[in-house]
């Protein structure tokens, strides 16, 4: 039945309270990761301007000169003219924002005001951090304002909503009920999706199991594999399959169809009592429990290790750790957009803040959770207009349902983290940048020195990393030693990794380290197409001889458990 007019008004209304309350929430989720929090850090500011009158007098006398002349220019420019103005921001790419005065006027006023907060914002007397986290938080609201981001102001939604005679509304207000009920926004069509039927389909079983992981060992799909084989250690903060999505992106089949035999961890998604877990024990009962079922396994062979993100840090200390035990079970090194050195964080810095990191002490220092949604949540106000805005205009005032996408699926298949790893991993790493330091920080009461672990290394970082900077993966690389091929892919954190040859839509960089990244820059020629097979080549000249494939996984101690995912990676928040 389609809804009268009055029907649609009613609806349109509710819709715009509920994307109201969702607008306020979503900023007081921000604030509540954001140390110092918004309004302490926003007074901070105005006391600070006030050091510099003239300065904020000479920015308000600009802004209200061109919020005038705003209003003499939006309703005597020539239409036509409007409409060729060329508009790069893909929120006011509809004809109405040019094309109709109201609108126009909205959108210019919009991104005069968003101009002021930010000049006024630069000119605050502070110290940097303090500068880059006014500039962030700033930034948080001005998109939330965007004019786009409200039924009442949005042309498109207007449109829609008349043209489907409120149809849109109300779809809207069931896609955010929907969402209500789950907890989190959708960003793909979730339906379309199921762990183990259409992504993380890779032939292979669990061969080893303890609390925290699961042990997968693929099947070779060649009659000859080399004798060395790969363990994989993904980040612990989401799903191991983000390496194995679907068939013809997936880097674990990728690997396996090169010939290599894989183990990857499939890290637990916990809950109490693995909430009193620290970083020692996913060190302990994580890469060094993999290691040492692998090397059983595959007796008299070393191992080629490879971490992803925070994986690679974890790996790299294990690593350490056993050198300074007089162990050395690895035979190389990979980095998957990891930080060793934490000096320059990007735009995470602004979460991290003393007072932040002692609260995280104080409340998960001996047990409990942090929610995996709290950190993608983080991660998403990095881009707040693609991974939130967006999705409140088409989900819940367009009413329109995400298209399906398998690599925003796995982003919202996040895992819980015990609180004393967490805030271990944000005073050592994020906060004091220790890790650096040889023999700073202890781990299983050793040392750890990671120039210590003196193995061939590759290192891959993606020149558009809101997460990993390049440049930090790089000073990250140098503290490996000189045996280390830098490799600089093209797009993000995650789609630079996840990069198959076919189609071949990026390109990359690659060479030896050296201590200065912008010479390493000069003298690393382009090349087209993907890493995957410059790694596979550089990791096969390092895995020995060729040898019969393997007629069953496991062994008489390790026997095959489950098949492949497993069940930790099904376990959802």
């Amino acid at each position: 039945m389609t809804p009268s007019p009055s029907q649609a008004d009613e609806a349109l209304h509710r819709l715009e309270q509920e994307r109201a309350r969702l607008q306020y929430d979503w900023l007081r989720h921000v604030d509540a990761g954001a140390p110092p929090p918004f309004a302490e850090l926003f007074r901070a500011a105005a006391g600070a301007l006030l050091i510099k009158p003239d300065d904020v007098r000479e920015l308000q006398a600009r802004f209200y000169r061109d919020a005038l002349a705003l209003w003499q220019q939006t309703f005597a420019t020539d239409p036509r003219g409007a409409a060729q103005e060329p508009e790069r921001d893909p929120r006011f790419s509809a004809p109405e924002w040019r094309e109709i005065p109201w609108f126009r006027f909205l959108r210019r006023s919009y991104a005069l005001a968003a101009r002021w907060l930010e000049e006024l914002l630069d000119a605050v007397h502070a110290d940097e951090p303090t500068r880059r986290r006014l500039r962030f938080f700033g930034r948080q609201y001005i998109e939330a304002a965007a004019p786009s981001n409200f039924a009442h102001t949005n042309p498109e939604v207007i449109k829609l909503a008349l043209a489907s005679r409120g149809e849109s509304l109300r779809r809207g207000l069931q896609n955010l009920r929907a969402d209500a009920e789950k907890g989190r926004m959708s960003m793909t069509d979730e339906t379309a999706f199921d762990v183990g039927r259409n992504l993380a389909v890779t032939p292979g079983a669990v061969v080893y199991e303890n609390a925290l992981i699961q042990l997968i060992q693929y099947r070779p799909t060649s009659a000859t594999v080399y004798a060395r084989p790969l363990l994989i250690i993904p980040p612990f903060i989401n799903k191991y399959y983000i390496l194995d999505l679907q068939p013809a992106n997936s880097f674990v089949r990728h690997v396996v169809d090169g010939g290599l035999t894989v183990f990857v961890i499939s890290w637990r998604n916990v809950q109490p009592p693995l909430d009193q877990l620290h970083w020692d024990d996913y060190i302990e009962q994580g890469v060094l429990a993999a290691l040492d079922v692998v090397r059983a396994i595959c007796p008299r062979q070393k191992v080629n290790a490879l971490g992803f993100c925070v994986g690679g840090t974890l790996l790299a200390c294990a690593l350490a750790v056993l050198r300074q035990e007089r162990r050395r079970p690895a035979a190389s090194l990979t980095l998957l957009a990891s930080m060793l050195d934490f000096r320059d964080t990007g735009e995470v810095s602004v979460y991290i803040h003393d007072a932040y990191v002692r609260r995280c002490e104080a409340e998960l220092g001996r047990e409990g959770l942090v929610p995996g949604s709290r950190v993608a949540a983080a991660f998403a106000s990095l881009r707040p207009n693609d991974l939130v805005w967006r999705y409140v205009v088409n989900n819940y005032l367009k009413g329109l349902r995400p298209p399906a996408f398998d690599l925003l699926y796995w982003n919202s298949d996040s895992a819980n983290l015990p609180g004393p790893l967490y805030a271990y991993y944000l005073r050592n790493m994020y906060l004091e940048n220790a890790l650096r330091e040889p023999g700073r920080l202890t781990m299983r009461g050793t040392p750890v020195d990671l120039g210590s672990i003196e193995l061939p290394s590759y290192v891959l970082a993606t020149s558009e990393d809101h997460i990993v900077p390049w440049r930090s993966a790089y000073v990250s690389a140098v503290l490996l030693g000189h045996d280390v091929t830098f490799v600089l892919a093209s797009s993000g954190h995650v789609a630079g990794v996840v990069n198959p040859p076919h189609p071949s839509r990026r390109s990359f960089r690659a060479g030896r380290i050296a201590q200065d990244a912008d010479a390493w820059l000069t003298n690393a020629a382009e090349r087209q197409g993907s890493w995957w097979p410059h790694w596979l080549a550089w990791i096969a000249a390092r895995s020995g001889k060729r040898i019969a494939a393997r007629a069953r996984l496991g062994n008489a101690r390790f026997p095959e458990l489950e098949p492949a995912p497993g069940r930790y990676v099904r376990e959802r928040l």
